[in-house]
């Protein structure tokens, strides 16, 4: 992003923003309106550490919006909101980790969040899995006998998974994966804290992943479950309200205790239009709006990399099903790492995109890219693939 603020010429397939042109402006002026009719000052005030409990009510009736999503145990005690998801996932490193402990994470992962685990000294290790990204079972057990041989079993102190449209990958983990996992675990002597990050569940395109949550799973129900969700993709991103949902209250207690030292609670007015925005039932229409605005965005990029020839070039990827990511695979020799040809090839013509090796807890493959639609006006995506299919071309396998 540093080289984009620098050179706004350069067009970037790398932002993970979302557009500013489906940003919810008049949803927000006449939340503000609505709440300036009924004592505006108490939302400017101090609000609670956990949470507004209108907003986390919301939170756990968004939750049960989805298909077969049993959760009537839940309420507003089960939830936190967060300063966006990032804090919410900072914390729980912070008070499951120590430095040099071990957290399992998808193969690729969050890139953001293998930053932050090397910046709190903590080493992720890659879960198995097939070609297709599903989760490899056999794989997993290995895994988990290897680390117990060499004494660091022990030091496997959190899973971090994302559930549906990940980042970068757009893969959704499917039920019969979240059971396996399951079995895995359940062989061992101490149950191991999972996240499951939903931030972009609900931007779906066609309709939501029909994979139940691991709160909705029965085997899971007596697991130290975390669901990490957020406002920040699906509403507004500049309003970096999230939300932590777990069973585990004694989880939930100390990650508030950590969170009112950080901020004394997330700003008060934000969760107030949000809550707004979600009681008058203008969210749900907000997100139909955005889903084919950026169904249509995926769909631009992918018929200007077909056209400009990417497939040719040795290049693959999967239809993103939701999300603002596409995950391409580059012809195997291919490096696209900061400072590799590839890269150079890329800066020269001017086109920005976020290098694959950076989401895996190895370093590797260095073949792959991460290609954002999410911020970058429709009208510029062709010509933004056009110079990456050109760099593609140019610096083959």
């Amino acid at each position: 992003m540093t080289d984009k603020l620098a050179h706004p010429e350069i067009l970037s397939l790398a932002a993970g923003f979302t557009d500013n042109r489906v940003l919810p402006e008049a949803l927000v002026v006449r939340a503000m309106q609505k709440l300036a009719e009924t004592e505006c000052r108490r939302h400017l005030q101090y609000g609670m550490n956990r949470g507004r409990p209108g907003l986390r009510r919301c939170v756990i009736n968004l939750l049960r919006s989805y298909p077969d999503e049993a959760l009537s145990d839940l309420d507003e005690d089960n939830v936190i909101i967060t300063t966006g998801s990032q804090q919410g996932l900072y914390i729980l490193v912070q008070m499951l980790c120590d430095p040099g402990d071990i957290v399992l994470v998808e193969s690729p992962s969050y890139f953001v969040f293998l930053e932050l685990l090397e910046g709190l000294g903590v080493r992720p290790v890659s879960i198995p899995c097939r070609e297709d990204g599903s989760l490899d079972g056999v794989g997993l057990d290995s895994l988990m006998a290897s680390l117990a041989q060499s004494g660091e079993l022990e030091s496997v102190k959190l899973i971090y998974l994302m559930g549906a449209f990940a980042n970068p990958s757009t893969r959704c983990i499917r039920e019969t994966d979240k059971l396996t996992m399951w079995q895995c675990l359940s062989q061992l002597n101490r149950k191991i804290p999972v996240v499951e990050d939903m931030a972009y569940r609900e931007l779906y395109f066609e309709r939501p992943y029909p994979a139940r949550t691991l709160l909705s799973i029965e085997p899971w129900q007596d697991h130290p479950v975390i669901y990490s969700g957020t406002f920040t993709k699906p509403f507004a991103t500049g309003m970096k309200t999230g939300f932590i949902v777990s069973r585990d209250q004694d989880c939930l207690t100390t990650l508030a205790k950590i969170k009112g030292h950080q901020d004394f609670g997330s700003a008060h007015m934000n969760q107030a239009i949000i809550e707004q925005v979600i009681v008058s039932g203008e969210y749900e229409h907000h997100l139909h709006r955005i889903r084919g605005h950026y169904r249509e965005k995926r769909d631009i990029l992918e018929q200007a990399l077909v056209e400009h020839g990417l497939p040719q070039a040795g290049w693959k990827w999967d239809q993103p099903l939701g999300g603002l990511l596409l995950w391409a695979r580059g012809p195997a020799g291919l490096t696209t790492r900061l400072g590799s040809d590839f890269h150079k090839a890329c800066l020269q013509r001017e086109v920005l995109y976020v290098p694959g090796d950076l989401c895996f807890a190895e370093g590797s493959p260095e073949n792959c890219v991460r290609l954002s639609f999410g911020a970058l006006e429709a009208e510029l995506i062709p010509e933004a693939a056009r110079r990456f299919c050109e760099a593609a071309r140019q610096v083959g396998g």
